[in-house]
Formats: C-alpha cells, sequence, structure tokens
C-alpha cells in the first residue's frame, strides 16, 4: 500500500511506521491516522512480523498533536464527537491487538501525539523528549484517550496536573511518573527501541499475546476476575507446540524454536 504520511519499514520480524509529516512536527491530521489503522493492521495480519514500532520522521518530534487546522473548522459536537471518535478507534485496536506495539519518542509527543504514545505496549524516550497535554491551551479537553490512559499510567492527581496547566513534562520527569518505561541518549533511541524489539521478536508469540492481552483485560477486571483470567489463559498457552517445545528446550539446554502454534 502506498502512503503519503507515513513510512513503512519491514526488518526481519519488526514493523516501524515513521510519522512523516516534519515539516509540521509531525502533527497528527484525519488523513494521517487513518494511514497508521491501515498501517498496524497490515502488520497484525502478517504472520512474520512480530512487533511494530512506531517514531516520528527527524529529531525534534514524535508527534507534536493533532493537526490545530482541523480542529478549527469542526463545526457542531456531532462532527467534533466523530473528531475524537476516529482515534479512539486507533487506540482501541492498538490496546487488543495481539502483537507488541513500541514506541520509539524521538522529540516532542504532545496531545494527540502522546495519546498514541500512550496506546503502545512500551515507550522508549529520547532523553531530549517533551510531554505534555496542552489542549487547555487551546479551550478544550484530550480528545484521543488523554484523559483516560494517563491516569492509568501515572495516576489520576498527576493526570489533572498536565492536563489542567498543559505544562510540558522533561523525559526524565516522565519516567520518574512512569508515563515512559526507558531514557536513552538522542542519538540511540531508535537503536534500543530495535534491540527491545528484536528481543521481544525472540520470544514465543502466542505466549506474549497472551500477556499483553492478561495485563490489557485484567486492569479492567478486579483482581479476583483478573487472577481468573490469567488461569485460563495459562490452561491455554501451556498445551501449545510452542510451551512444548520452550520447556523441552530448557531440559536440553538449547535455544527454542518457535512456530506460533
Amino acid at each position: 500500500m502506498t502512503y503519503e504520511n507515513i513510512l513503512v519499514s519491514v526488518e526481519g520480524p519488526l514493523t516501524t511506521i515513521t510519522i512523516n509529516r516534519e515539516r509540521v512536527r509531525n502533527a497528527l491530521n484525519q488523513a494521517t491516522i487513518a494511514e497508521i489503522d491501515a498501517a498496524l493492521r497490515a502488520f497484525d495480519s502478517d504472520a512474520s512480523q512480530r512487533v511494530a514500532i512506531i517514531t516520528g520522521a527527524g529529531d525534534r518530534a514524535f508527534a507534536a498533536g493533532a493537526d490545530i487546522t482541523e480542529i478549527q473548522v469542526l463545526t457542531g459536537a456531532d462532527a467534533a464527537r466523530r473528531f475524537s471518535e476516529a482515534a479512539h478507534h486507533l487506540g482501541l485496536f492498538m490496546r487488543q491487538m495481539g502483537k507488541p506495539i513500541i514506541a520509539a519518542i524521538n522529540g516532542f509527543a504532545l496531545g494527540g501525539g502522546l495519546e498514541l504514545a500512550m496506546s503502545c505496549d512500551i515507550r522508549i524516550a529520547a532523553d531530549s523528549a517533551k510531554f505534555g497535554q496542552p489542549e487547555i491551551n487551546l479551550g478544550i479537553i484530550p480528545g484521543w484517550g488523554g484523559t483516560q490512559r494517563l491516569p492509568r499510567l501515572v495516576g489520576a492527581a498527576a493526570a489533572r496536573l498536565i492536563c489542567m496547566t498543559g505544562d510540558m513534562i522533561t523525559a526524565e520527569e516522565a519516567l520518574r511518573l512512569g508515563l515512559v518505561e526507558r531514557v536513552v541518549p538522542a542519538a540511540m533511541v531508535m537503536e534500543e527501541t530495535r534491540t527491545l524489539a528484536m528481543k521481544i521478536a525472540s520470544k514465543a508469540p502466542l505466549a506474549i499475546a497472551a500477556i499483553k492481552q492478561a495485563i490489557n483485560r485484567g486492569l479492567d477486571m478486579s483482581l479476583s476476575e483478573g487472577c481468573m483470567y490469567e488461569a485460563a489463559l495459562f490452561g491455554a498457552i501451556a498445551v501449545t507446540d510452542d510451551a512444548k517445545e520452550g520447556t523441552t528446550a530448557f531440559l536440553e539446554k538449547r535455544q527454542p524454536t518457535w512456530r506460533g502454534q
């Protein structure tokens, strides 16, 4: 498929999606959201692909937010709601996918850009990256998951502070709050992300998918319900060919060969 706003590259089991709107700091318009959705669906349906990476072109921005020109011309609450829902559908699809997605945050991740990063499973940030939900400065609220994903990552009080002030925070502060998992030198952000992605891609794919779903769905359950859900997934995974291969390889002191079965 040919894309106008993103670049897609495949290297072994890794698919890298690069938001390619550097002139506007990789701002996310509706066309870009649709292309990311299409690229991720292609990745998800390709059995040879194990991990996706999302990043931004250049070294200034991962994505500096939604395209303000599209917000400014919205007419009526219904149109504004549909604008919000389109990105929500992408974020929810990313959450339920069986394959992990890593955000390589190479610069500004603001507004919709931060919300896209938060929809990924793991976030690796350049030490020069900046984060924020500045929608309040435009007289609006986060509309692509900021009020929902942010408190789940950093807690309700910190989420209120970030959303109500519109202030940016540094990569180190994002790490302290739990908004990102690692901070690395800016020049190494893609190298570190690919190294991590390859490590995850080397693991049993059915087990990776089950871990992602156990955590994501379990967060919406009580502890007792989540534990029983984990037990059900464990039961399904423990009898797969990959589980038999993994346990046999461990006992034979060799590296396992995963088949995804």
